[in-house]
């Protein structure tokens, strides 16, 4: 680039990333005005155009500046320098229209309420006082309302509400908060709040601020409200009151699945929880998301006594702050009548159903769960369920579900991609856009168990697809021959007239993952460690404890679990007790009527599975991890008939966690010339400590450490195998804190890299991240993306 060393020069700045709807254009007519330039700044389909003229000097200053300060919201991935013959002509620095071009932009996500925005809200002089939708260009909806790209009023769900004359002055204000506020609105012009009482509540139906007051009323008595949110209905109730927590949890049929809870303030989380600095800096970030916190016990202090019903047998409690207006009135602000400081905030849905986000399916469809519905009449355009993050001891976040505050943020690929789709797994859904080198997640979707959650995973590919411009030319999914995911992406594959799907091995998708998220090309491979419940094995058998030799292109098993029989398939997943006694049975250890396995199930169930294991009646062998969690969680009398899937595995870690400063034993697995891991010994040391009278506690926590050791101890056969030294710990059993933290120390102290995940999960969520990068590897001739070969340790 060159220019004149003195006088009048122009430059034109191309500005990529996440740099619409965040005020960019406001901010550079600032910097515009600051520095006495000249020009304009626009907004089009690659990003923000801009054209500045002046004094060399102050252009220069110019650029610097934007690159050093960009707005709160933004995140600039690139600027792009041009100079252009300088006009001489025009003082003034303008604001353009939207130009309508190809290419491509990126929208931010949803935003927690910024400060300026909650002290309007409760000034009781501005004209936004208590308006449940007060936002401005530094917080709110975006991903929730915006239809298509570029972003502008016209192309979101604003679009049916016109600006008042007050509204739109700002709105056209360069030098206001709210200039080119997607969302603007007040309440004489905005989207309007109702309460709509189910019959024999004693409510009325009620608009605006007498809504509010009833759902306040109906919730410090006890009732659940279906409460309209961003991405969708929540349904909430006091989370102190255990009559209001047991009806919600039979209502919804949730077992003992654990409820999150929003707080009122900081204040109130820290009466609940404990908090370290990096957990308070989660809570309170712009993305609100819920995070997993120890809680407090009954006579811990000042603290909030919780119903016992919100997270029974696991040793987190998921807590999350207000994030809209709307939150911020259910609360109440100073002058309001008491009311709940802490409400249950689950997903407003029937067991297994995506979230609600249509107003006459939520009266349908939430009917004899909610008592009420608080809801209003902006629509949301994509569902968005709230998103799930743990911090570690070493306060690096770990992102469980990413979905609303991070959806649809793009992760920069090492590698480009051909436009792709990947429709992730069946659990925890999530899918995947990418091109060149970058890639977007869309929302959670949720379990692909109904039709319902297959519409909401082409809503939101549609959705994504119109925000991101790209279209696929490849679809990937995963290769177990029974998935809806990989049926919903034949058929997608079909109506498109693109090539059969490609289809991506389990457990190489999850280690790909690990490698994109950490910005690798794939030129070296690395140790794989994937450890989860369940994955479509190479050999037609169920894997889940697998040592995986991987690159991008392929994979080699080098190590796995040694297998047991999985009775009952998927039904047997929800028996941890039937799974313990197979884990028994397969490591030739007699069932002792005083075992508490053998105890929790009855002499017919006991003479069944005899048969099945004896025979090989449906009986899948299983190398799964998250399966041997569940037997020994069985084992310790900690969960023998599971709820939902990781009900027994966090049972298993609530115990541990209670002595884990208590104990340094730990079990040794068997480790032979096979490269397997033996669990036998391991079961036979614990029922030695067991008939010892050892707690439970301390079984759980020596299990956890056996388990470290033994990723130590494959890892370091591997590196002597292949002087391989990278190691990618992936798959959902490493969403346990226990296991993550003591297995990265012990590699990290053997001189390993350990890639472990962040912004991605390492759950199935995060599945659809490797499986785009995978596919990315393969040609279109389609075939299979591995030819598997046992491996002669087999």
């Amino acid at each position: 680039m060159t220019a004149p060393a003195t006088g009048r020069v122009r430059r034109r700045l191309t500005v990529r990333g996440t740099v619409q709807g965040v005020g960019f254009r406001p901010h550079v007519h600032r910097l515009a005005a600051e520095y006495a330039l000249a020009g304009f700044v626009g907004n089009t389909a690659d990003g923000v155009l801009i054209e500045v003229e002046g004094p060399l000097p102050d252009v220069e200053r110019f650029c610097e500046a934007l690159a050093e300060r960009p707005p709160p919201l933004a995140s600039v991935t690139g600027i792009g320098h041009e100079d252009l013959p300088a006009t001489g002509t025009g003082a003034t620095f303008t604001i353009q229209a939207t130009r309508h071009t190809t290419g491509r932009t990126q929208l931010p996500p949803d935003t927690a309420t910024c400060a300026d925005c909650l002290r309007e809200l409760a000034d009781r002089a501005d004209r936004r006082h208590r308006h449940p939708f007060v936002t401005c260009t530094h917080c709110g909806p975006r991903f929730t309302i915006a239809t298509a790209m570029p972003y502008d009023r016209a192309a979101t769900t604003m679009a049916r509400f016109p600006m008042c004359p007050a509204c739109a002055r700002e709105y056209g204000d360069p030098l206001d908060r709210r200039f080119h506020a997607q969302p603007v609105a007040c309440p004489d012009c905005g989207p309007g709040l109702s309460l709509i009482p189910a019959e024999g509540t004693g409510a009325r139906p009620a608009r605006d601020a007498d809504a509010l007051a009833q759902a306040r009323a109906l919730l410090a008595d006890g009732r659940i409200v279906a409460v309209k949110g961003l991405g969708g209905y929540h349904l909430a109730c006091d989370a102190t009151d255990p009559r209001a927590v047991a009806t919600l949890r039979a209502r919804k049929e949730r077992g003992r699945k654990a409820f999150a809870v929003m707080c009122a303030d900081l204040a109130t989380v820290e009466k609940a929880a404990h908090l370290t600095d990096a957990e308070r800096a989660a809570l309170t970030g712009p993305e609100r998301p819920i995070v997993l916190l120890r809680a407090r016990t009954p006579g811990d202090g000042d603290g909030v006594r919780l119903a016992d019903g919100i997270a029974p047998g696991s040793p987190h409690l998921g807590v999350l702050l207000p994030y809209t207006p709307v939150h911020t009135l259910l609360f109440g602000l100073p002058g309001d009548p008491p009311g709940p400081r802490v409400l249950v905030m689950t997903s407003g849905n029937r067991s297994g159903e995506p979230i609600v986000t249509d107003d006459a399916q939520a009266l349908i469809r939430l009917a004899g769960l909610a008592d009420a519905w608080l809801t209003h009449d902006r629509p949301i355009a994509a569902p968005c369920d709230d998103s799930l993050l743990r911090v570690r001891a070493d306060g690096t976040p770990q992102l469980l579900r990413r979905s609303r505050g991070y959806a649809p943020r793009p992760l920069t690929l090492p590698v480009p991609v051909r436009p792709a789709l990947a429709v992730g797994g069946d659990l925890k859904n999530a899918l995947c856009l990418g091109e060149d080198d970058q890639a977007w997640f869309g929302p959670h979707i949720g379990d692909m168990g109904d039709l319902a959650t297959l519409d909401a995973a082409r809503r939101a590919e549609a959705h994504l697809a119109a925000l991101t411009g790209v279209t696929p030319r490849l679809i990937a999914a995963d290769r177990h021959p029974g998935y809806q995911s990989t049926a919903h992406a034949r058929r997608r594959a079909a109506e498109t007239g693109l090539p059969a799907p490609a289809l991506v091995q389990h457990h190489h998708a999850h280690i790909a993952a690990a490698m994109a998220e950490h910005g690798l090309d794939g030129s070296t491979p690395v140790i794989g460690v994937a450890f989860d419940g369940t994955g479509y094995g190479d050999d037609g058998t169920v894997w889940g404890g697998e040592i995986l030799l991987a690159d991008y292109t392929a994979y080699r098993r080098f190590a796995h679990l040694v297998p047991a029989p999985l009775p009952g398939g998927d039904a047997g997943v929800a028996n941890p007790c039937r799974q313990a006694l197979a884990r028994l049975w397969a490591a030739g250890i007699d069932w002792a009527p005083e075992l508490a396995s053998v105890a929790a199930t009855t002499d017919t169930e006991r003479a069944v599975l005899r048969g099945q294991l004896t025979h090989g009646i449906a009986c899948v062998p299983t190398s799964s991890m998250g399966r041997l969690f569940d037997a020994v969680a069985s084992l310790t009398g900690a969960c023998h008939r599971a709820g939902h899937e990781a009900e027994a595995a966090l049972a298993l870690e609530a115990l541990a966690l209670e002595a884990r400063d208590a104990d340094s034993g730990e079990y040794a697995f068997g480790l032979g010339p096979a490269v397997r891991a033996d669990p036998a010994p391991v079961l036979r040391a614990l029922l030695a400590d067991l008939r010892r009278g050892v707690p439970a506690p301390v079984l759980a926590a020596r299990f956890h450490r056996g388990v470290a050791g033994a990723v130590a101890g494959l890892c370091r056969r591997a590196r002597e195998a292949t002087g391989l030294t990278t190691v990618a710990l992936t798959g959902g059993v490493f969403a346990n804190t226990l296991l993550d933290e003591d297995s990265t120390a012990r590699l990290t102290a053997d001189g390993f890299t350990v890639l472990r995940h962040g912004r991605v999960p390492p759950n199935d969520g995060g599945l659809a991240l490797g499986q785009l990068m995978v596919a990315a590897h393969v040609p279109l001739i389609r075939r299979p993306v591995h030819q598997y070969t046992p491996d002669e340790t087999e």
